[in-house]
């Protein structure tokens, strides 16, 4: 097999483990989306099969988001859980700049998307947000402690870091790679996929929609899923 090697000499101890321990983690649901194969790690590096490119199409959008919300419905112990296999903490951003991830367990999604996602990104975003921005953002937290976006919704299996850039597109579908993978809310791996934009994006909602469907109102609680990735494109 041809293989795809990703380097970092400077990565922190368990990086790539780690992002191995995900992949695995995310392809073991049958019918999911399938994940970039994993043919080895090191301390510094990981070893992947190569994918052969190939244009996205409204067909194969659908079918990816079909396949997306098997995966989610794969489930995890909790909201902040681990992927099976890994055990050390997690990675978010890129590989040349990782920022470190919680991966504590909770019961609730905002009480985890508070204590785990926001005020640690909070804190080291916080001398470029100014008074008023870290006021804002103190807020959205306080109201995700309360419960106020909690819902019945099970933990997803999630791919964490689902911005278009890592879904490749190839002659066989939708392939993920690079994932920061965890328990935690459905609509967090959505709304990642709009914040960069991802082609047919409509046909993705629709094929999601046909195996597993949305609570109403997710659309207007993209942005709320939105705000950790945006914090830490605000410390990088």
């Amino acid at each position: 097999m041809r293989e795809f090697v990703k380097h970092n000499a400077d990565a922190p101890p368990g990086f790539f483990a780690c992002e191995a321990a995900g992949l695995r983690w995310l392809s073991a649901v049958a019918g999911g989306v399938p994940c970039a194969p994993v043919l080895g790690w090191d301390r510094t590096s990981l070893t992947l099969g190569w994918l052969a490119g190939a244009a996205s199409t409204a067909d194969a959008a659908r079918e990816f988001g079909r396949r997306l919300a098997v995966t989610h419905d794969g489930g995890a112990p909790a909201f902040g859980a681990a992927p099976d296999g890994w055990q050390g903490p997690g990675f978010f951003g890129p590989l040349h700049h990782p920022l470190p991830m919680s991966l504590t367990a909770h019961r609730s999604w905002g009480q985890f998307y508070a204590e785990e996602r926001l005020m640690p990104m909070l804190e080291r975003a916080a001398d470029r947000l100014g008074p008023d921005g870290r006021d804002a953002v103190e807020r959205v937290a306080e109201r995700c402690r309360g419960g106020h976006f909690d819902d019945d919704d099970p933990p997803a299996r999630l791919h964490g870091d689902l911005w278009n850039g890592n879904v490749m597109w190839t002659p066989d579908g939708a392939v993920l790679i690079d994932p920061a993978a965890h328990g935690g809310h459905r609509e967090t791996d959505l709304a990642m996929l709009a914040l960069f934009g991802c082609p047919h994006l409509d046909a993705v909602h629709d094929g999601y929609r046909d195996v597993h469907p949305l609570r109403p109102g997710w659309r207007d609680r993209v942005v709320l899923h939105q705000l950790y990735p945006l914090l830490a494109h605000v410390v990088l």
